[in-house]
């Protein structure tokens, strides 16, 4: 049997999703895969920004549609790793968790940064193909469209292998929850 999962939803604020790839409807598809994991039993963990915004701004809030519930866990994060200097890893070993379902901004920072620690810190990850995005940037030239970048943290993390875990991308609606086993 496959330990315990959580959906873990990164930096949906108003303030990162601004200007992001498909925000709409990264932000519809990341509401009904946290209606379903409600529903389903397993818990939602919100990982917000706050070191580039106030907590109670307009940018600190999450996108619409999405809201937290009372009874859910707030991470308050300064860094791309949302473990780094937070009490994630705390709360994830309070839920059980042994699986994380990722959906969030953005693709190139802090999603991918992330997944990428939660893999070295052993857990299995899913990462929602079509839940996460990101602006687009450039770089010494170099401009790439906020739909590449989500295409190729798709196609990097489908490759990222650990001995013993289990990786994979996966649509919102393709997504098992607590039937992953």
């Amino acid at each position: 049997m496959r330990p315990p999962t959580a959906l873990l939803v990164i930096d949906l604020q108003q303030g990162v999703v601004t200007d992001c790839f498909d925000a709409d409807r990264v932000l519809d598809r990341t509401a009904r895969l946290v209606d379903r994991a409600r529903a389903e039993g397993v818990p939602v963990v919100w990982v917000q920004d706050h070191g580039d915004f106030a907590e109670g701004t307009r940018e600190w809030d999450l996108a619409a549609p999405l809201g937290r519930r009372g009874d859910e866990h707030l991470v308050r994060k300064a860094y791309r790793d949302s473990f780094a200097d937070t009490d994630l890893a705390a709360v994830l070993d309070v839920l059980g968790t042994r699986r994380l379902v990722v959906a969030g901004a953005q693709s190139d920072y802090c999603v991918r940064t992330t997944t990428q620690a939660a893999a070295a810190r052993g857990f299995d990850v899913t990462l929602v193909a079509d839940a996460h995005t990101t602006t687009d940037a450039e770089h010494d030239g170099v401009r790439i469209s906020g739909e590449q970048i989500v295409a190729h943290t798709n196609m990097y993390f489908a490759g990222l292998r650990y001995p013993g875990q289990r990786f994979d991308v996966v649509a919102h609606d393709r997504v098992e929850l607590s039937s992953a086993g």
